[in-house]
């Protein structure tokens, strides 16, 4: 992966000296638990740019194995994995329902990072759902039922009207999760840390999930 930064991907010194990482990449003394590296690393993140440490790349692939990739909203995760939501009548969905496994990543330039996942994925229980639904902004529940999703639609104002009938259907804030919404959490198999370093040597370390734990592993850059 290339630097981001001055041209020819290469960064001034005391800004490079500044982003040298505190983080142990050998295995030895590394942290054990590749969920707890993500948090602490989502964290800072989350600080320094917190209108996009959630973006994340979500790449799914079909029953033919043809790859497809776009940007979705990390929703919450924990020791079972990643959550984001979606329509279940969209194509990643389609993609899913044929082939339940799916790569992610998260690119945080303001700290030279990046973290890849790779695992199965599993639809969350409606209840699950149901639970984060309630909580997005009235417009957001409103627009889930009016838009489907990546499907061709006549005009602008077709989807405004089909909002608007939403929202006559719904006039209150008591807006029903749709049956065709939901949310897909990916288990990691794999999951890699990525800090950029000088020279281009960078730092990578690779935690892959096995029946003892997880095994971690330095990769060359």
């Amino acid at each position: 992966m290339e630097e981001l930064g001055t041209p020819g991907g290469r960064r001034p010194a005391s800004e490079a000296e500044a982003l040298e990482p505190a983080e142990r990449f050998d295995p030895e003394g590394a942290d054990p638990d590749p969920l707890e590296r993500f948090r602490r690393w989502w964290e800072e993140a989350r600080r320094v740019a917190p209108d996009s440490a959630d973006a994340m790349a979500l790449a799914t692939a079909d029953a033919r194995a043809r790859p497809s990739a776009r940007m979705v909203i990390l929703r919450g995760f924990d020791e079972r994995g990643f959550v984001f939501f979606t329509n279940y009548e969209s194509p990643k969905a389609a993609d899913l329902a044929a082939n339940p496994r799916a790569a992610l990543v998260w690119y945080w330039p303001q700290l030279r990072r990046q973290v890849r996942v790779t695992g199965r994925v599993e639809r969350l229980p409606r209840e699950e759902s149901e639970a984060y639904f309630r909580t997005r902004p009235v417009g957001h529940r409103l627009a889930a039922w009016a838009s489907p999703q990546s499907r061709v639609i006549p005009s602008r104002d077709a989807l405004e009207r089909a909002y608007e009938e939403a929202r006559a259907r719904f006039p209150g804030e008591d807006v029903l999760l749709p049956p065709f919404w939901g949310g897909y959490r990916v288990v990691p198999e794999v999951v890699e840390f990525w800090q950029g370093r000088e020279n281009r040597l960078h730092d990578r370390v690779r935690y892959r999930r096995r029946d003892c734990g997880w095994v971690v592993e330095r990769l060359a850059p």
